[in-house]
């Protein structure tokens, strides 16, 4: 039984929703989403996997999220049930869920245990359903997922979901189906893998491009329909998972392809992918929308394609925030991760944003780059302020995590109090000359050892989340493990060498820091 307050929710956001499948079918299957509803439908991969699963013969699929008062409480005070029909987590044949990144962890523990089902996957109880999960985490490191799921689907879903179902369908008894599963390409079961992983997915070019299903007003992007115009990036930066040896890199697709999937009706309409500015027709198609009357956002500007012509085409689809990512501090940190963000690019988008009367320019900027010094943050605050005087500059920061398949995995976490001192040098460097908004270098630290780690880190979020999910629970689970928020953080799993440039930019920030 659901609260009243849940269930005035759940009706509220399914009356004010566009385009939803109504299907009902024997095999059910509850899609689950570890962080709340409105950041969930703002997710293509979230919706690209409830397409797929309600266009299979004999499934329904309906969606869990994690309530929004568990985000802000970090407790459940009830059974997680499902959007469509409130059905408790725990009924559904299979339990699929989507995780992005490595804190969602903390949401997959807290709806698990809530339900009943146990957030660890060791003993399962009679007649409890199997849990799989896939999403942008398996790109990088799922170890720390493997204690919570059955089975993880590596890389992109497209051409792997109808098999795990059908396996899973066919299967006699949960042995077989984990037993079938481990033998179907890109699948990885924790309990029969050991910690070697499989291949990352691909998805076939004609599967493309992914889109969503369903508008709301009540998400993070309002009524906006989400589209993928290319899929993958060209380029090699070298934080970045998605960087140009992922998945073979750049997948680009015609502009007419895209447009046909875009309903008539969209007024909103976000262009979604890792490198959306590089496709060669990016104009055409962001000035085809115009032409429609939509409002157009992008999900990345590179910034040395932020030209006349975009920005023009933008301005006509409703842009009116220019945004992109200074990534490193100053220029010799952006060369050496391989951004190609020049100063004279920087300049140039401030000026023809304020030319074509854009509101501002909004920068992302890592803080804690290995090698990065004093000098580099001054520079920062010095080219920042010199952007807001052509126009006004909002600063995201977020503390750079290594990640693993990226050429900086392995780099360690700078500390969180080191942290904290750079953003109060860069604060004090601006002097309210730029909006400042910043991640806590706490949690990023958190999300670092993750990255970083395995099963046992997986299994000491576990213990955190269960004595109250406060920073202070998992300093205390993971310095069992040897984590300290202001030490460097021991491999657990090494993986390939860090590339030389590393070695050499680190060696010289300690130079700098003993003259």
């Amino acid at each position: 039984m659901v609260s009243e307050r849940t269930f005035h929710t759940i009706r509220e956001r399914l009356a004010a929703e566009q385009g939803r499948i109504e299907k009902v079918a024997p095999y059910r299957v509850a899609l689950l989403y570890p962080s709340p509803y409105v950041v969930g439908m703002s997710s293509l991969g979230y919706q690209t996997i409830y397409r797929l699963l309600q266009g299979m013969d004999g499934v329904a699929c309906e969606r869990v999220f994690l309530p929004d008062r568990a985000a802000e409480s970090g407790a459940l005070l009830e059974v997680p049930v499902s959007y469509e029909t409130l059905t408790p987590l725990g009924d559904f044949d299979l339990v699929a869920a989507s995780v992005a990144y490595e804190l969602e962890l903390v949401g997959l523990v807290r709806l698990l245990d809530a339900a009943r089902l146990g957030a660890l996957r060791s003993d399962p109880s009679p007649g409890m359903p199997l849990v799989i999960a896939g999403g942008p985490l398996t790109f990088s490191n799922p170890l720390p997922l493997a204690p919570f799921v059955d089975a993880i689907v590596m890389g992109e879903g497209e051409g792997v979901l109808a098999a795990v179902i059908e396996h899973l369908r066919s299967a006699p008894d949960r042995r077989a189906a984990l037993a079938r599963l481990a033998t179907a390409p890109h699948i990885f079961v924790p309990a029969l893998g050991g910690d070697d992983l499989p291949p990352i997915a691909a998805a076939d070019p004609g599967d493309l491009p992914a889109h969503s299903v369903i508008r709301t007003p009540h998400t993070e992007l309002r009524d906006m329909f989400l589209v993928e115009p290319e899929r993958g990036c060209s380029r090699g930066c070298t934080y970045c998972v998605m960087r140009r040896s992922t998945n073979g890199g750049m997948r680009i697709l015609p502009v007419e392809r895209t447009l046909e999937v875009v309903p008539p009706d969209a007024r909103r309409v976000g262009l979604v992918g890792a490198a959306v500015s590089d496709h060669p027709r990016i104009v055409d198609l962001v000035d085809a929308l115009a032409d429609r009357g939509c409002e157009v956002g992008l999900s990345s500007l590179r910034p040395d394609k932020v030209r006349d012509p975009l920005v023009a085409a933008l301005c006509r689809a409703g842009h009116r925030t220019l945004t992109t990512a200074l990534d490193g501090a100053s220029e010799r940190l952006r060369g050496l991760v391989d951004r190609r963000g020049y100063e004279r690019h920087y300049r140039a988008a401030a000026e023809t944003a304020r030319r074509h009367g854009m509101d501002r320019l909004k920068l992302y900027l890592m803080v804690g780059l290995p090698g990065e010094s004093t000098e580099d943050l001054d520079e920062c605050a010095s080219f920042v302020t010199e952007l807001s005087h052509t126009i006004p500059v909002a600063l995201g920061i977020a503390p750079f995590c290594a990640k693993r398949n990226t050429p900086l995995d392995g780099a360690p976490f700078a500390g969180v109090g080191v942290v904290e001192r750079r953003l109060a040098r860069l604060r004090r460097g601006l002097g309210g000359r730029a909006d400042i908004r910043a991640a806590s270098a706490r949690w990023a630290w958190v999300e670092h050892v993750l990255a970083q780690g395995g099963r046992a880190e997986g299994l000491a979020l576990c213990a955190a989340v269960r004595s109250g999910g406060r920073f202070a629970d998992f300093r205390r689970e993971l310095a069992r493990l040897g984590h300290h928020p202001d030490q460097p953080i021991p491999r657990a799993n090494p993986g390939p060498p860090k590339s030389t440039w590393v070695d050499s930019a680190m060696a010289g920030s300690q130079g700098r820091a003993r003259r």
